[in-house]
């Protein structure tokens, strides 16, 4: 298993691909400053296999080394994929605390 993140800016959005077929995505909208992941996708039929953390990793690899904007997330599997990345959190738009609020997700234990 290879997968492959590919930015599709046209579409406003990051695609995961094994072996050639897309399987999963994270979608943005342009906001100001900043971009606001609101949606991750991965088929049901390739779940459990960690690809939604490597398309959000590689997303973000991107939008440090290339995009030069900062993040909002409002997609819940982001926002808990940045809370649990603390190397992430200069990515941020706003605290992550704010971002767990807005998207009324249960305290982590």
């Amino acid at each position: 298993m290879n997968p492959e993140v590919l930015h599709q800016p046209d579409r406003n959005r990051y695609a995961i691909f094994l072996d050639g077929e897309e399987v999963g995505e994270a979608s943005y909208t342009k906001k100001e400053d900043r971009w606001v992941f609101d949606h991750t996708f991965v088929n049901p039929a390739h779940q459990g296999k960690n690809l939604a953390a490597i398309l959000v990793r590689e997303a973000f690899v991107d939008v440090r080394e290339n995009q030069k904007v900062l993040v909002e997330p409002t997609c819940s599997y982001v926002v808990r994929y940045m809370e649990k990345h603390p190397e992430t959190h200069d990515l941020l738009a706003l605290p992550i605390e704010e971002a767990v609020a807005a998207c009324k997700l249960p305290p982590r234990n």
